[in-house]
């Protein structure tokens, strides 16, 4: 053994690693060493504990020196590295061996420092050693607020906007956190409102500010490798030890003024990611299995006025960690980060003793993290659902969380609790029932008071299902293809591809995929075809693949041979992967033009129309997504190829498919996807619908749906089809034209008839479409077309539409997603809705007319001037009571 040579009393590495080693470089090389020698190497002994103890003084000794004089703060951030790691590599797989309590401060109050190090303007007098303490330990910062840049000059407005964060102290906002990780060359003292700033730190010149760049990018290096320590250290103490420096990590107050510099800071305020993610993983590990220690927390008594007692201490800093982390969730950026800090709230879930805590933690929690169930990125909708899983798993069955498990979708998710009438509810931890009032939305604070005690409505009682276990149970049973085309969806920018993406592969490694797939779909073993089949649907979504026309045919003509095979579960997924391919055709036509369209063969296109008419007939979990191919493929078929002989009667079987899909007893989600599909198909101005005798066969379908399906979610598209159509041709004759208006009229008349609750949610989504459709029916109108529509406006069928083209006109009511946007998916302000009003009116006035039309179309302009009258009084009414409550608040 050459140890005793090494780490000796006279070994050579102490002595190239000692403080007193002038050659920065020599002395990095002889940490690193002791830090390999040091890490633990799976199969073999572990260092003996006599030279282990010997390299942690060294690292140790490293960390608590100050910067030589006249050395370069670059090479010094790098010896700092190698003593960080080679500490961690210490520390790494074992319990705390290293001395006692003090030991444990110095190690501590030094990381503490390292976490800091490059931070803007910390001018701060670092303890030597943390003792443990029940109370805060604040660092004294020397930097005061009103200490002013001595620097000449005048301050621009960003510096002058900068000083009033400072003195605001706790007036951060999370655009202003996300503003400041955002422009990276934005100078850091952005995010640190009540640090000092040396206004000089950025005037450089170019060779100077790269300099300064390669600092910047070393000092987060050892801020990151601080924390990575710092974790190692609480992993490897014990919980009991460890508690009495927690006010030395954790604030127990909100940050302002002069802030103690905790890991919080660094959460909320370090530019990098990295940093960021380390310190929430120590935060986290300071959480884990903290609930003994946790337990002492309470703040429902009366505050005392002579002292503060631990356990309101305690509550206090868990009240703040939840302030703050709701900061954080809201400000990241990073998914991975992201991700972190929701487990860190799962783990705070986990532990805090709610029962003891005042009421109203957990929804304002609850209500932030729901719209991160359906994130982008599928580790954030992972922790988000540990962290629902911690909130239902409280230490005590609690009437808040059970409160918040009975909300419908809807309600969790836009915010319908105040905290005034929530917490009459929830205070009751007895089991003793008494008067209180439910959780109401702000609209109906004074009307819809009632006990939780009292018995609900079976429709009540509907829809407070809960909601988070039809999440898993859909996440669970679902299929993850389903998830996306469940909806039927019309564009393959929907379907994300998986993480792995193709186009990060070499051409000679994308070429094998392809060849071994399109190979292994002609395997008997369905389980190997199915999944062949799948990947295929998936690859084509790619936009190296979906634009190259050899790939796409390729893969049709596999996909359209699976389509045949005798397994349903070959067809069923060959469909969904036709669908897939279809959808790209959509992409394609939009983004590449008919280049693509004209490329693509006319047989095989005709081949997939007659495929997927045939597969429309299969079962239903094979037609859900063969009808969504045939929408896509009425789409996009060109004039000239509708109008070759071969493509005749395969039309018209494809549109008698559909059709005759809208009006079988399928399952609702099939029947919303051909409905989908006949409005994708109306978009394509090719398609001959006023003239062809299918056509009829296809309005007529919609309109029955539109009045009398079960589904109100089907009704919603079958309106939104019923509008597609762009041009008063499209709709045929008169009578057709009129039978179309009357249906509409008359779904709108009985949006709110249903015995399923369920369905009932729907009703606003299903009026605000109507109410659109109506509307577009209105604005291609002729004057042939007057006489009808004169006197249903006229009747007292008119006056119900009046008030539902009011409130929509208003938007009075939210439809959710699907009314945000009008049935072309623009965004509509109500304002520009009752311009589009406008719009139809000048028209329908400017229509030349004779006879009866001319009385009908007296009746419409009537109907439309009576409209706009009354909504522009409310709008205007409206605005000036804004402006009115405005100036009172200004004015308070």
């Amino acid at each position: 053994m050459h140890l005793s040579d090494l780490l000796g009393e006279e070994g050579f590495l102490l002595q190239y690693s000692s403080p007193s080693q002038s050659n920065m470089e020599l002395r990095r090389v002889a940490l690193t060493c002791m830090a390999n020698i040091c890490l633990r190497i799976p199969g073999q002994p572990p260092l003996d504990d006599q030279y282990r103890s010997v390299c942690f003084q060294a690292f140790l000794k490293t960390l608590q020196s100050t910067k030589p004089p006249d050395t370069d703060e670059l090479f010094y951030c790098m010896v700092i590295q190698a003593a960080l790691k080679g500490l961690q590599c210490c520390l790494s797989g074992g319990k705390w061996k290293f001395g006692g309590g003090e030991e444990l401060g110095s190690v501590l109050a030094a990381l503490k420092r390292l976490m800091f190090q490059g931070a803007p303007g910390v001018i701060v007098e670092w303890p030597a050693v943390l003792y443990p303490a029940p109370l805060p330990q604040y660092e004294s910062l020397s930097a005061s607020k009103k200490r002013k840049s001595k620097g000449k000059g005048k301050k621009t407005k960003t510096e002058e906007s900068r000083g009033d964060e400072r003195e605001e102290g706790d007036a951060e906002t999370v655009p202003a956190l996300l503003k400041g990780r955002a422009e990276e060359k934005q100078p850091a003292s952005f995010l640190y409102p009540s640090w000092k700033l040396n206004s000089s730190d950025s005037e450089f010149s170019d060779l100077e500010g790269n300099a300064q760049s390669k600092l910047r990018v070393n000092h987060g290096r050892v801020r990151q490798g601080a924390l990575h320590c710092l974790l190692v250290v609480v992993k490897a103490v014990e919980k009991r030890t460890l508690y009495g420096y927690w006010s030395s990590f954790i604030p127990d107050s909100p940050i302002g003024g002069s802030p103690p510099l905790t890991l919080v800071t660094i959460i909320l305020k370090d530019l990098s990611p990295k940093v960021r993610l380390c310190a929430l993983q120590v935060l986290s590990a300071m959480l884990d299995s903290s609930r003994q220690f946790l337990a002492v927390a309470e703040d429902t008594a009366s505050p005392r006025t002579s002292y503060t007692p631990f356990s309101f201490t305690l509550a206090t800093a868990i009240r703040e960690l939840h302030r703050t982390l709701s900061l954080a969730l809201l400000a990241e950026t990073s998914p991975q980060t992201l991700t972190q800090v929701i487990k860190c709230l799962a783990y705070l879930v986990a532990n805090a003793p709610y029962h003891r805590l005042r009421p109203g933690l957990l929804t304002q929690l609850w209500k932030q993290i729901r719209p991160y169930v359906r994130h982008r990125d599928v580790n954030v909708r992972v922790s988000v659902l540990t962290l629902y899983g911690a909130l239902v798993t409280t230490q005590a069955p609690l009437p808040e969380v059970q409160l918040l498990l009975q909300q419908p979708d809807h309600s969790s998710s836009m915010g319908v609790f105040t905290p005034q009438d929530s917490g009459l509810s929830w205070r009751q931890r007895d089991g003793v029932s008494s008067p209180s009032r439910t959780p109401v939305k702000h609209s109906q604070r004074s009307s819809s008071t009632h006990s939780p005690h009292i018995p609900h409505t079976p429709g009540e009682e509907d829809s407070r299902r809960l909601w988070l276990l039809q999440l898993c149970v859909t996440l669970v049973t679902q299929p993850r293809e389903d998830q996306s085309d469940s909806e039927g969806v019309g564009g393959g920018a929907a379907l994300e591809p998986p993480p792995v993406r193709l186009e990060a592969l070499q051409d000679k490694t994308q070429l094998m995929c392809i060849t071994v797939l399109l190979g292994l779909t002609y395997i008997e073993n369905y389980l190997v075809k199915t999944a062949a089949v799948r990947a295929l649907g998936i690859y084509v979504l790619f936009p190296c693949l979906r634009e190259d026309v050899m790939f796409v045919a390729d893969t049709a003509n596999t996909i359209l041979a699976a389509l045949d095979d005798r397994s349903t579960n070959v067809r069923a997924k060959a469909a969904w992967s036709l669908g897939n391919l279809t959808d790209t055709l959509i992409v394609n036509m939009e983004s590449v033009g008919v280049d693509f369209q004209e490329e693509l063969s006319d047989m095989l296109l005709l081949k997939m129309l007659q495929a997927a008419t045939r597969a429309a007939a299969d079962k239903d979990r094979v037609k859900s997504n063969a009808v969504r191919a045939l929408g896509n493929l009425l789409h996009f078929l060109r004039q000239s190829q509708m109008t070759r002989p071969a493509f005749q009667q395969p039309l018209e079987d494809a549109v008698r498919a559909l059709v005759k899909t809208v009006q079988s007893e399928a399952t609702m989600k099939v029947r919303w996807n051909a409905c989908y599909a006949l409005g994708n198909a109306f978009r394509n101005p090719a398609l001959p619908l006023g003239k062809s005798a299918w056509s009829h066969e296809a309005f007529s379908a919609l309109c029955h749906v539109v009045t009398s399906c079960k589904n109100f979610k089907v009704r919603i598209k079958s309106a939104a089809a019923l509008a597609v159509p762009a041009h008063r041709g499209c709709y045929g004759d008169t009578e057709r034209f009129t039978r179309v208006w009357c249906s509409l009229a008359t779904a709108l008349e009985n949006s709110e008839d249903t015995n399923d609750f369920l369905e009932y949610r729907y009703s606003a989504s299903l009026r605000h479409t109507l109410s659109q459709a109506l509307l577009h029916l209105l604005s291609v109108s002729q004057s042939q077309d007057m006489l009808g529509l004169g006197t249903s406006l006229a009747s007292e069928e008119g006056t119900g539409i009046r008030e539902h083209l009011m409130k929509y006109l208003r938007a009075e009511e939210g439809g959710g997603e699907e009314a945000e946007k009008d049935i072309r998916g623009e965004s509509l302000h109500p304002r520009e809705r009752i311009g589009s009003v406008e719009q139809i009116l000048i028209r329908i006035k400017g229509l030349k007319v004779e006879g009866e039309e001319e009385r009908g179309k007296e009746m419409v302009s009537h109907f439309l001037e009576d409209l706009i009258k009354i909504c522009e009084e409310t709008w205007e009414n409206t605005q000036t009571n804004r402006e009115v409550t405005e100036s009172k608040a200004d004015h308070v």
